[in-house]
């Protein structure tokens, strides 16, 4: 056999090589592992969003709800995306970071925790909670401060954040943990000095000594 002829073969003999390889890291894809970790996250989100606007037609009646207490929103659903693609491609390419059970049990945890915190919430503030920023006082809104109320100012923003990082810790996707955690703060760090600002109109006295008392429930945001 000529030179030339042995290199075609060599070259042949590692493509081939090469595609079972990359065949095999793509069927992680459908593995235990990934079918496990990306229905908790599907059962995650359906729960959270069909929850969240079942509660608010019971509270607040079906004429007055709308698709936007599903709160889903052009950004949340990038995130979702970016989420997913990390994870495709880390299971891919690096199946073992996903073998972490440990890990992904904790963030299954985490969702669940963050998940009872924000529907105490809303069960708890009833009328007075609604996924818009009231910028004017109805008849019907007071000043919650009982139950999970008395532990935190803004327990469904709380509940929330912990929600969105644990399903990210619960895919042992890295990137997303750190991605979501920042995101998720920064937009929680303009909204409630934003929603304080009407709240203290509202109630006045009673709101600044009720702040002074209660943390907001989000770290590092007074």
């Amino acid at each position: 056999m000529s030179y030339y002829w042995k290199l075609i073969l060599g070259d042949i003999i590692q493509y081939r090589a090469l595609i079972l390889h990359y065949s095999a890291s793509f069927s992680e894809i459908f593995s235990y592992t990934a079918c496990r970790q990306l229905s908790q996250m599907f059962l995650a989100i359906l729960f959270f969003h069909t929850s969240e606007f079942i509660l608010a037609i019971v509270i607040h009646g079906r004429s007055n709800v709308t698709l936007s207490s599903l709160l889903i929103s052009a950004h949340y659903i990038l995130a979702m995306i970016f989420s997913l693609a990390e994870y495709i491609f880390e299971i891919v390419f690096f199946p073992e970071l996903k073998e972490y059970w440990v890990i992904s049990n904790v963030g299954l945890a985490i969702v669940v925790i963050g998940e009872v915190i924000r529907k105490l919430a809303i069960l708890t503030a009833g009328h007075a909670f609604t996924h818009l920023i009231r910028t004017h006082r109805h008849d019907d809104h007071r000043l919650v401060t009982h139950g999970i109320y008395g532990f935190m100012r803004h327990p469904g923003y709380s509940g929330f954040f912990i929600w969105s990082v644990g399903t990210q810790i619960m895919l042992c996707n890295p990137i997303s943990v750190v991605a979501f955690a920042v995101v998720v703060w920064r937009f929680f760090a303009k909204r409630i000095p934003y929603e304080e600002y009407f709240l203290r109109r509202f109630f006045g006295r009673d709101y600044k000594e009720y702040a002074k008392k209660v943390g907001s429930g989000v770290p590092f945001i007074n």
